[in-house]
C-alpha cells in the first residue's frame, strides 16, 4: 500500500507514520533504483528541508506499507509543489499496482498558532488532481500526539 504524506514542517508526519506501522523507530529509506539510502545522510538532509519525493520509506515493523514524503512546498516554491503534482500523476497511472499511489494523507498541525489554511494547502487541494478523482485525506498529527497522552482503545 504506497502513500504519499504531505504537510507543513513540524505537523507531525512521522509521528502518524509510526502509529500507523506500531513503532517508534525511524524509517528506512530507499532511492528509485531500491538502494538504501544512510540515515545520516537523508536525517541532515531533512533538517535543512531536502526531500527526494520519489525516495520510498519503509518501516520494518509493517513493510506492506511504502511511504513518500513530499518536500515542503508551505513556502511557496512553484517547483517544489510542481514536482509534487507531476509525482501523484506518475504514480496514479502507473501500469503496475504495486507502484502507484493509493492514497494522500495531508498533515495540518492542530495547535493555536496554524489552525488557518496556508495558501498552498488551498492550492494542493484546488490544484492537484490524480485523474482518477482526488483522493487526498487531511490528518492531525497533533491529534495523535494528544492521544498519546491516554491510552484510548
Amino acid at each position: 500500500f504506497r502513500v504519499l504524506i504531505v504537510g507543513r514542517a513540524n505537523a507531525g508526519k512521522t509521528t502518524i507514520l509510526q502509529k500507523v506501522c506500531n513503532t517508534t523507530e525511524d524509517p528506512e529509506i530507499y532511492d528509485t533504483k531500491g538502494k538504501k539510502i544512510d540515515a545520516a545522510v537523508v536525517a541532515s538532509s531533512i533538517k535543512r528541508g531536502n526531500h527526494d519525493i520519489a525516495n520510498e520509506m519503509v518501516f520494518k515493523s509493517n513493510l506492506g506499507f511504502v511511504f513518500h514524503d513530499s518536500c515542503g512546498f508551505e513556502a511557496g516554491s512553484e517547483e517544489e509543489f510542481d514536482n509534487m503534482k507531476k509525482f501523484i500523476s506518475d504514480r496514479a497511472n502507473a501500469k503496475e499496482l504495486e507502484e502507484r499511489i493509493h492514497a494522500i494523507w495531508y498533515c495540518i498541525p492542530m495547535d493555536d498558532h496554524s489552525q488557518t489554511f496556508q495558501r498552498s494547502e488551498e492550492k494542493f487541494f484546488s490544484e492537484s488532481d490524480t485523474g482518477h478523482g482526488k483522493h487526498a485525506t487531511l490528518v492531525s498529527g497533533k491529534l495523535l500526539r494528544f492521544n498519546d497522552l491516554f491510552q484510548c482503545p
